[in-house]
């Protein structure tokens, strides 16, 4: 009943309600997609699905400002025998812990900085062994790319994350896709902000977008090769904490808040 009487909502606002639907079902996609979730109604394009999210979302927590502020910092790729040094020692001078979603291949090819990574006190996870577009992958494929970089990291690392922590690359799945993942017991970490460093941005044009599309919680996607993102942590970071905001791992963000504050974050623009 309350399925049809949104179709005839919709369908009396036309194409403007349309619209309306269309995005804001967009902007209620997870940021974490659990093993249990249902990818369906999460992610799919049907309409059916397309009005799940818009019905099926439960209330914000009680007060103003009411999630907590905690941000973690996660960067893909690499490890980069350059570029992850420095970040390294950036987050390290910051007093910063983040979560590297590290490639497989790259991990073994470098295998101090895997190492190391771990020892200063950050956390690594999986973001598959050859960096494929995981949406062209079949179920097996993409099973393979995340059990073979769970084995290389884990030798290098130890970190418990390489087997319950990954994320597509290039931000890349079908349904089919979170599936497979899920099938495996991991977590499938997606983000709040994509911080936009992989396109040609300087450390002021990270550092605004970061302020104006602050959550709470929050997971913001960055990446370990850009200069301009090592040099825009130290601005990032004190305006985060001047804004009373905590620094974590996903996996500490994990476990001190639950995913419905993930993939429902307050907006608030720094």
């Amino acid at each position: 009943m309350r399925f049809f009487a949104l179709l005839a909502f919709v369908a009396a606002l036309g194409l403007g309600g349309w619209h309306l639907l269309v995005r804001r079902s967009d902007e209620l996609r997870p940021a974490l997609v659990t093993p249990t979730m249902n990818v369906h109604n999460e992610f799919s394009n049907d309409l059916s699905a397309r009005l799940y999210r818009v019905t099926h979302q439960p209330p914000l927590a009680a007060g103003q400002n009411a999630y907590p502020k905690l941000i973690a910092l996660t960067f893909d790729d690499g490890p980069y025998p350059i570029f992850t040094p420095l970040l390294l020692h950036q987050l390290h001078a910051l007093h910063v812990p983040a979560t590297f979603f590290l490639i497989g291949r790259d991990a073994q090819q470098w295998p101090e900085l895997a190492h190391r990574i771990e020892a200063d006190g950050n956390e690594v996870a999986d973001h598959t062994y050859s960096h494929p577009d995981l949406d062209k992958e079949s179920d097996r494929q993409v099973k393979e790319e995340v059990l073979r970089v769970r084995d290389v990291l884990w030798s290098l690392t130890h970190d418990p994350s390489v087997r319950t922590l990954m994320r597509p690359p290039h931000g890349r799945y079908t349904i089919a896709t979170l599936h497979a993942v899920q099938s495996l017991g991991y977590q499938v970490v997606l983000w709040t902000d994509d911080g936009g460093d992989w396109k040609t941005l300087t450390p002021k044009q990270i550092e605004a977008h970061m302020a104006k599309y602050a959550t709470a919680p929050e997971i913001v996607l960055l990446h370990s090769g850009k200069l301009a993102t090592i040099q825009a942590m130290p601005e990032v970071v004190a305006r985060f904490r001047r804004a009373g905001y905590e620094f974590v791992t996903v996996g500490e963000l994990l476990r001190r808040v639950n995913a419905q504050e993930i993939n429902r974050p307050e907006r608030r623009s720094l």
